[in-house]
């Protein structure tokens, strides 16, 4: 009976051409710019309306429908008509209730951190203006 040769793997040219391309190609897409316009236009897009940034939201309480939001600047009070803008989120809304550490309070102050009531969902990082 003959016995049989076992074939040897061989190793194409064409397969480790392509191999060095693609190294090249991921070595020119690491210098190329990363595109970060998409994010820039939605935070840019209110200061052309004229309205001033008071806040960011830093949290979301989807059960009682609040947003813990870190305040920017002076003068925020319950009553003030506010644009808040995200992502994905974009509404205005009259503030009707403002809490600092589950007390009710009349002015935010810069660098505090307050629980306002919302209308709509609101996600971490969205921006607060004033209208």
């Amino acid at each position: 009976m003959p016995v049989k040769k076992k074939k040897k793997s061989v190793v194409k040219k064409n397969s480790v051409i392509k191999k060095k391309k693609t190294v090249k190609a991921r070595k020119a897409a690491a210098a190329r710019p990363k595109k970060t316009a998409g994010r820039a236009k939605a935070k840019a897009a209110a200061p052309e309306l004229g309205l001033e940034k008071v806040g960011e939201v830093t949290h979301y309480f989807p059960k009682v429908k609040a947003a813990a939001v870190l305040v920017l600047k002076d003068g925020l009070k319950p009553g003030d008509s506010v644009y808040i803008k995200g992502h994905t989120t974009n509404f205005k809304q009259t503030l009707t209730s403002m809490q600092l550490e589950h007390i009710p309070i009349q002015e935010a102050k810069k660098a505090q951190e307050i629980g306002v009531l919302v209308k709509s969902r609101v996600r971490i990082g969205d921006i607060v203006y004033k209208i």
